[in-house]
């Protein structure tokens, strides 16, 4: 658990450690308190010695009170810190992972930091900070009667050793546990986002009766693990009051051989029970510990929310675009997507991508903005490579037009502004630039007219107008726009054109993927794509006409260079 003296946690933690040295102190009181009624009270029969005995152990527990308030507030500090340092990275190492290749979107790591406050809140990291004080009571123990710290010594390590057992048993069987319950977790989501599809064809029983196979293996793992931990559990306790009967009993022999007195031998018992206490809590409470060590574990993970390394801030870039032999696959044993495609794009033209459905066009265009890392080449916005940039200053300077447009339940001017402060001039110059401000003053409250979750309210092509609007707010350098003109009609196709025109005036470098022959004109060059292999780029008019004439031919015999192109 060194996670526990990690920087942001050292002094909640450090604070929590001196409260239970001073609670653990004052628990003593109550030991020596049945030792002195016994061997005092009882003897002098002093009725002032029971009020000074009774009067100090009362105060001894008083303030044993309030330590344990303070460590459960230090913890409860701890956990709280855990929450503000590593939830927002947590949540976007998620975001960050959902736009990668294969769509792994979920939020397994905020769950992670979620576990690890819990655990700070539950009763487990308590018994942590009390077991260490074991060997002291032992010791207290012996000096009443070595006997007795000799009984209660090897019942101690007895506990011990079914601590031990217990986390061999139960570590793996947990890990598997994480992984199937975490799976599961993803397959419901899975089957959530495309209930349309599995309601319209029919297919929820069949999806209800998938998931309930990888439930029931889930039921059957947990049962196992339950039982493992509540039979190891029940040994622990089991053992514990053991070893208090046996402490008893030696207690009682030696009383009656009068090497003891009948106050050491309760006082004794009472230590004892207090010094195992935690040991058998820690016992009851391992998965709680495992799953603490676990989420820790994935959260230092590279690529995650505690190993992340602030990256340099980058200029502002011109908006030059250069791809340099980049290679891309999901999967290092199958067939690359993109096969050595390269090409420049210099800064303020406009680039289109065509081809065949499937040919790596939407890959291209997410390894042009960084979303998906390239196995090998370069993609590099002005001579920095687009992986060096950080995420979000790079957003500033890029806008992206994804074929699914979503939204929000924000309003329309903070859906522009992507979610941050609303600049009301740069809102309404995105929206002008997308030719979408007449038709947003058209809505029922303009600009304020709230969107919904995924834009329910709005038509396609009032979400696709708006989606431009986002991808331009802020004047970005480089805009990539994958079908724009898949859900517009006549005046959305007209409005996108100009817009088209107007980027190209400010001198945005804009790349393109799409089919359409009116569209792709408006552009500087074309590129055409065909399995993931650059074919042919060249003059937008020159690569039209031989794609409308099917002749295009291979890459050797026509390539122009982007800047080339446009001389």
């Amino acid at each position: 658990m060194h996670w526990l003296l990690a920087a942001p946690l050292r002094r909640f933690v450090a604070l929590a450690a001196f409260a239970s040295l001073l609670l653990n102190l004052a628990l003593l009181m109550p030991s020596l308190y049945t030792l002195q009624v016994f061997d005092r009270v009882f003897a002098s029969r002093s009725i002032e010695t029971l009020v000074m005995l009774s009067a100090l152990t009362l105060l001894a527990l008083a303030f044993g009170y309030c330590m344990d308030v303070v460590r459960a507030q230090a913890l409860a500090a701890a956990g709280r810190a855990v929450m503000e340092r590593l939830s927002p990275p947590a949540l976007e190492q998620a975001l960050l992972r959902g736009a990668g290749p294969g769509a792994r979107a979920d939020v397994e790591r905020v769950r992670d930091v979620a576990q690890l406050n819990r655990f700070l809140h539950g009763s487990g990291v308590r018994a942590l900070f009390d077991a260490p004080w074991l060997p002291i009571y032992l010791t207290v123990i012996a000096l009443m009667q070595p006997w007795l710290g000799v009984t209660a010594a090897v019942g101690a390590v007895a506990l011990a050793g079914i601590a031990v057992v217990t986390e061999r048993v139960t570590r793996t069987r947990t890990d598997a546990l994480t992984r199937l319950s975490r799976g599961l977790g993803r397959h419901a989501d899975a089957l959530v986002r495309h209930a349309e599809a599995f309601v319209g064809l029919g297919m929820v029983a069949s999806a209800v009766a998938q998931w309930r196979r990888r439930h029931t293996h889930w039921l059957d793992e947990q049962d196992q693990l339950g039982a493992s931990s509540a039979r190891l559990s029940a040994l622990a306790r089991a053992a514990r009051q053991g070893v208090q009967m046996a402490v008893l009993g030696v207690g009682a022999l030696l009383v009656v051989g009068a090497d003891a007195s009948p106050g050491i031998m309760v006082a004794a018992t009472i230590l004892l029970g207090r010094a195992l206490q935690p040991v058998e809590h820690l016992i009851s409470g391992w998965q709680q510990l495992l799953d603490a060590r676990g989420a820790w574990r994935r959260l230092c993970e590279p690529g995650s929310a505690v190993s992340k390394v602030p990256t340099l801030r980058l200029p502002a870039p011109s908006g030059r675009l250069s791809v340099e032999r980049v290679v891309f696959g999901h999967d290092p044993l199958r067939p690359a997507l993109i096969k050595g495609v390269s090409f420049t794009v210099g800064a303020g033209e406009s680039l289109g991508l065509i081809g065949a459905s499937g040919s790596g066009k939407t890959t291209l265009a997410r390894l042009l903005l960084g979303l998906w890392v390239p196995r090998s080449g370069s993609v590099r916005l002005d001579a920095a490579d687009i992986a060096q940039w950080n995420r979000d200053d790079l957003g500033a300077h890029v806008g992206y037009l994804p074929q699914d447009t979503s939204f929000f339940d924000a309003t329309v001017a903070q859906s522009i502004a992507r979610l941050g402060a609303v600049d009301d001039v740069q809102v309404i110059r995105a929206a002008q630039l997308a030719q979408a401000h007449d038709m947003i003053l058209r809505l029922p409250q303009g600009y304020d007219t709230m969107l919904g979750d995924a834009g329910i309210a709005l038509s396609g092509g009032q979400r696709q107008r708006i989606a431009l609007a986002r991808a331009l707010y802020g004047q970005p350098k480089l805009v990539v726009l994958d079908e724009p003109d898949a859900h517009l009609d006549a005046e959305g196709e007209a409005a996108l054109r100009v817009a088209l025109q107007a980027l190209k005036a400010q001198g945005t470098t804009v790349i393109v993927v799409g089919h359409r022959a009116a569209l792709m004109a408006q552009l500087d060059t074309i590129a055409v794509l065909k399995d993931g292999t650059l074919q042919a780029i060249g003059p937008a008019a020159t690569m039209l006409a031989r794609w409308r004439a099917r002749n295009v031919h291979p890459l050797p015999t026509v390539r122009v260079d982007a800047q080339e192109a446009t001389a």
